[in-house]
């Protein structure tokens, strides 16, 4: 994407932010009432202008496969090699591939916020393409920063998921929330999809407005879905600092392993990530 186009988005979506509070009406299975704050203090930025590593001062990597496959029964090994993750003409690339590494069938990559930035509440989101294909799971999403301290291990510490896909289902994107009583396949969930479209073919912003007692989901300018406190069926965790991650997982239980059909390399591009406070 040249500079020129990058510079015209940007100015399209700062005007977007210009209200404050509003209520509107959505048709909604969690409620119809939804409150959607707008919020313009933007705390973090990253534009991906600068060609080759990602910046150190942001972002870090998880490497390997983690344990049951992240938790996930995924294929690939994760790693911080050019081949995987790089930055080129403005745009973030991890890309996952079919090869023999350090005992796993595929590679790709995983980059993380984890301390070095991380925030309760507020606006995230990022713009991005996302990969086809049976058994490719591109995320953006976030963790709960005390994931790691002694009686807070997942789900108690909390996860957002901003954006998850199946390769399979081009059309569809899924948004949810994790915790203690409501996890895995039992997580606080909602689909969009995209009418006479879909997101492998072009660049979409997905996001999350947060607050204390509620996180609305968000493609582009729709909103699709809020949940609340009243919604989930345990403990309400997000009410402390999560970290950003962003991946392309290959196979796993929420896709299924990559068939005869599925082709390889597959990219996931982002074109920015944007964090707002209130």
């Amino acid at each position: 994407m040249n500079h020129i186009n990058k510079s015209m988005i940007k100015k399209v979506f700062l005007i977007g932010l210009s209200t404050f509070l509003i209520l509107i009406y959505v048709g909604c299975e969690n409620s119809e009432d939804q409150t959607v704050a707008t919020f313009s203090n933007l705390v973090l930025e990253d534009e991906f202008d600068t060609d080759g590593v990602i910046d150190s001062s942001v972002w870090t990597y998880d490497i390997g496969t983690g344990q049951n496959g992240w938790g996930n029964n995924e294929l690939q090994y994760y790693t911080d090699r050019p081949e995987n993750v790089t930055v080129q003409n403005g745009v973030l690339i991890i890309t996952a591939r079919q090869e023999q590494f350090n005992g796993s069938g595929y590679t790709s990559a995983r980059i993380k916020t984890e301390g070095l930035f991380e925030q309760a509440y507020g606006r995230f989101e990022a713009r991005i393409r996302v990969p086809y294909g049976q058994g490719m799971w591109p995320a953006f999403w976030l963790l709960g920063n005390n994931c790691n301290d002694p009686g807070f291990t997942w789900p108690q510490c909390g996860e957002i998921d901003i954006m998850e896909f199946r390769g399979q289902e081009p059309t569809v994107i899924h948004g949810s929330v994790h915790g203690p009583g409501y996890s895995a396949g039992n997580a606080i969930t909602k689909s969009y999809t995209l009418e006479n479209d879909r997101f492998d073919t072009g660049f979409h912003v997905y996001g999350i407005e947060w607050a204390p007692d509620y996180v609305n989901f968000y493609v582009d300018d729709v909103l699709y879905n809020q949940i609340t406190k009243a919604d989930v069926t345990g403990e309400w965790v997000l009410d402390h600092p999560f970290y950003i991650i962003i991946n392309l997982a290959v196979g796993g239980s929420f896709v299924g392993s990559p068939n005869s059909e599925t082709v390889f390399p597959q990219n996931m591009l982002v074109d920015y990530v944007r964090v707002y406070k209130k």
